[in-house]
């Protein structure tokens, strides 16, 4: 999303060790317990292959605005996982692509790594242990690097039944306490190359799914000209399956909605 990445340099989480990987247009900035390089490239390979091949049965995948169904019964996870998100926030498929690529490339990481921060131009996929302030880049407006979303890990699915059990047993369950992965996209009409509709400095938006994140970040984003558009773009991004948290910047004004905490950077 950004030509100027040197807001990466401020993002550093303590105790991760930071490393990039670049395979084309894909240019990831991961943090993980150790450098993890090789397995994430093999990973960003395998993954843009996966896309790369399904486009040349289907070009209008890379091209389409609007939402698309699948034109072969079997696909790739990250060609379904970027039809459907297309499909719930109403735009195309390629408007989930960094954020899929990112989810993808994390959970791979996630098998060596307890946290994992895979930022792919302003879309971040994370498992974090503990909170974390994200920091929203916002161009030219005052409030850029001036706004952060603080964000708590979300407990997995599976803590509830592990709770049960040991509850029963009546043992200490602090310890097997397990957090998802969760994401945070932005999408700009007034900073990067990557193609938006509106106007807005940023269109950040909060989910446990990555590609969702991303899609409806591009949505939200479409929808903002001119900041007395924020309310309804908030409205209506509220309506997207899978949205937990939009933070929307023009200018001087901001709004915000959802499972998310505001907080001054300074």
């Amino acid at each position: 999303m950004f030509e100027n990445r040197n807001y990466r340099s401020k993002s550093n989480r303590e105790g991760l060790v930071s490393f990039k990987i670049t395979v084309k247009e894909t240019d990831l900035h991961i943090q993980a317990s150790s450098d993890l390089s090789r397995i994430a490239q093999n990973k960003v390979l395998e993954l843009r292959g996966f896309v790369e091949n399904y486009t040349t049965i289907h070009p209008e995948f890379v091209t389409s605005f609007t939402p698309l169904e699948p034109v072969i019964p079997i696909i790739p996870q990250i060609v379904r996982d970027m039809i459907e998100a297309g499909k719930k926030a109403g735009v195309g498929p390629m408007a989930a692509v960094a954020g899929a690529i990112a989810e993808r490339t994390g959970e791979e990481l996630l098998k060596y790594s307890s946290e994992v921060i895979v930022e792919n131009g302003g879309d971040i996929f994370f498992k974090i242990n503990s909170p974390m302030v994200f920091t929203i880049f916002a161009g030219k407006s005052p409030l850029s690097m001036k706004i952060g979303a603080r964000i708590s890990p979300r407990k997995s699915d599976a803590d509830s039944s592990i709770k049960k059990i040991i509850s029963e047993k009546n043992a200490t369950i602090n310890r097997l306490i397990t957090y998802s992965g969760m994401a945070l996209c932005t999408s700009s009409g007034t900073v990067g190359h990557s193609i938006s509709f509106g106007k807005a400095d940023a269109a950040t938006v909060i989910s446990q799914s990555c590609a969702v994140a991303d899609a409806a970040a591009t949505a939200i984003g479409n929808m903002v000209k001119q900041d007395s558009d924020i309310e309804k773009a908030i409205e209506a991004g509220k309506c997207i399956e899978g949205v937990e948290g939009i933070i929307i910047i023009k200018g001087k004004r901001l709004g915000a909605w959802g499972d998310l905490e505001l907080v001054r950077v300074s």
